[in-house]
């Protein structure tokens, strides 16, 4: 299977994907944080939901000729017996990402004898009475994963209201680790950054950006 993670790029000396058949690590190519995936004709980004603690099943079940895995992570500290110590678990608790064409991705909830993924679904669009599963654009996609692969603990998930949009500007990071990254600048809890946004989902923030390294689009 194709999985792509985000990775360590420091204090560690492996990555949280060493363990799956491909591990996709930060890399500065010039235009900032790689992301490797090639749109492709038929497939779409779904979002699944996965049961608690059953991330590395999921691994096992998808095929990698029919599809790419994505699964953000993030790093939680917790102090036990005075040492500090480092966990990681999913930055979207219970929520995957899942490239790939509508009859594979029906196959692949339907015939889930364990219940491990299900739809989750667009509860901002109805037709028919009904919601349909949640896609994402691979362009907003492709911008999600460039922030979420930098493992930095000041990327966060924000609600609309910690968002304070100065004039609603898109703009190109410039400089720093999360260079190439483009998105709408806000002040997220007293800090400048950058944020994208998934519609239907959630909004994701870099870490504080400075204005020197902000290039507006229009």
């Amino acid at each position: 299977m194709k999985a792509l993670f985000n990775a360590h790029t420091r204090e560690a000396s492996s990555p949280p994907c060493a363990d799956v058949t491909v591990c996709t690590l930060p890399q500065t190519d010039g235009k900032g944080v790689t992301v490797d995936f090639t749109p492709t004709e038929g497939r779409k980004w779904y979002v699944l939901r996965v049961m608690f603690s059953r991330i590395n099943k999921v691994k096992k079940v998808i095929n990698p000729d029919e599809a790419i895995l994505y699964a953000p992570t993030r790093d939680t500290y917790k102090v036990i017996d005075g040492k500090k110590k480092r966990y990681t678990t999913l930055l979207l608790p219970n929520l995957v990402f899942v490239y790939a064409s509508p009859k594979y991705i029906h196959s692949l909830v339907s015939d889930d004898m364990n219940n491990i993924l299900s739809y989750y679904y667009n509860h901002l669009v109805t037709s028919g009475g009904k919601n349909p599963p949640l896609t994402v654009s691979d362009a907003a996609m492709r911008e999600f994963m460039r922030i979420t692969k930098v493992r930095s603990e000041h990327v966060l998930i924000a609600r609309p209201d910690q968002c304070h949009y100065k004039s609603g500007d898109v703009v190109r990071v410039t400089g720093g680790e999360f260079m190439g990254v483009t998105g709408r600048v806000a002040r997220v809890l007293g800090q400048q950054r950058v944020v994208v946004e998934i519609d239907g989902l959630c909004i994701v923030a870099t870490a504080y950006i400075p204005t020197a390294f902000l290039e507006p689009l229009r």
